[in-house]
C-alpha cells in the first residue's frame, strides 16, 4: 500500500542480489501506484485495496517462471543464494510442493513463536512437514501453485496460508518448513491491524466451510473456538470483535467450496496433524 517505502526497497534489493536464478518481479500496489521501482521491476496498480491474498493472485498472473515466490513488502531475504538454495531443495525432492523458510527479526528482537507453523514449536532451525505457512515468504513450483487455485481471495487477511498448505497436501504433496533457510521480517504483532480479531475468527470458519468434509467442519471450528476461549482468559481484548467474525463466518458466503479429499485428511493425520486443530 506504499506505506513502507524503506522496507519495500530493502526487499527488492534482496531480490536483486540473488544469484543463480533469473527473476521476473512485479510489485502489486493495493490502492497504490507503485513508484520509484528499480529497473526491470514491473508495477501493478489496483485502484482499491483488494486484500493480501487477492493482491498476490493478481501479481502471480503477471509473472512467469518455473517457480513462484511471494515476498511481503516488509520482508527480505538476507542470503544472495536463498532462492537458488530453496529451488534446489524443491528439485531434490519432488514430493515437496511448498516451502516456507525460518523467519528472523533482523534487529535481534525475539522471534515470535507463531512464525514456526507447527503446534509443537521445538527448535526453530529444525525442518519438517507443516500444515500451514507464514505467508510473508513462500516458494512453490508454478504448476503446484496453479493447481491450488491460488490464495483465498475472499479472506482479505489471515489464514490464507493454512488453506494454501491444505491444497498442496491435497495434490499428494507435502509442505516443508525449511529451518536452514532464512527470511527477515520485523517482529510486529498482528493485532496492529484493526480488523485482526474479526477476520481471524471469520476466516477460521471459512477455512472449514470451504475446504473440509462436512462431517469434520464442526469439529475443526469447535476446537478453535475452545482454544480462543482459553486464550481470552489471559487476553480478553478483541473478544467481542472475534465473536462478531465467528458469526459472520457462518452467515456469509466464503466464496465457494473446494473440499479436500478424505485421503488427504488421512495423509495429514498420518503425518501428525489431522485438520481438526
Amino acid at each position: 500500500m506504499g506505506r513502507r517505502p524503506d522496507d519495500l526497497a530493502r526487499g527488492l534489493a534482496s531480490l536483486a542480489a540473488q544469484t543463480g536464478v533469473q527473476l521476473d518481479v512485479v510489485v502489486v500496489g493495493n490502492a497504490w501506484q507503485p513508484t520509484g521501482l528499480p529497473s526491470g521491476v514491473a508495477a501493478l496498480f489496483l485502484p482499491e485495496n483488494m486484500g493480501i491474498p487477492a493482491g498476490r493472485n493478481l501479481g502471480a498472473a503477471r509473472v512467469s517462471g518455473d517457480f513462484i515466490f511471494f515476498l511481503d513488502d516488509d520482508a527480505s531475504i538476507p542470503s544472495p543464494t536463498f532462492l537458488a538454495d530453496a529451488v534446489a531443495t524443491l528439485r531434490a525432492d519432488p514430493g515437496i510442493g511448498l516451502l516456507q523458510p525460518r523467519v528472523v527479526d533482523p534487529s535481534g528482537a525475539p522471534n515470535p513463536r507463531r512464525w514456526i507453523p507447527r503446534i509443537r514449536k521445538g527448535d526453530a532451525t529444525e525442518s519438517g512437514n507443516v500444515f500451514s505457512v507464514w505467508e510473508g515468504a513462500t516458494l512453490l513450483p508454478r504448476l503446484v501453485f496453479d493447481a491450488t487455485g491460488g490464495w483465498a481471495d475472499p479472506f482479505f487477511y489471515a489464514h490464507e496460508g493454512i488453506e494454501l498448505a491444505w491444497r498442496v497436501w491435497d495434490q499428494g504433496l507435502r509442505v516443508l518448513y525449511a529451518g536452514d533457510l532464512v527470511a527477515n521480517h520485523p517482529a510486529i504483532e498482528p493485532t496492529r491491524h484493526e480488523y485482526y480479531y474479526r477476520l481471524n475468527a471469520r476466516n477460521r470458519v471459512w477455512l472449514a466451510k470451504r475446504n473440509l468434509p462436512w462431517l469434520i467442519v464442526p469439529l475443526y471450528v469447535g476446537s478453535w473456538t475452545g482454544i480462543q476461549l482459553i486464550r481470552s482468559v489471559r487476553r480478553p481484548a478483541g473478544l467481542r470483535a472475534w465473536w462478531g467474525g465467528w458469526l459472520a463466518g457462518w452467515r456469509e458466503n466464503p466464496g465457494g467450496r473446494r473440499r479436500i479429499k478424505w485421503v488427504t485428511v488421512w495423509r495429514m493425520t498420518r503425518a501428525g496433524r489431522p485438520p481438526l486443530i
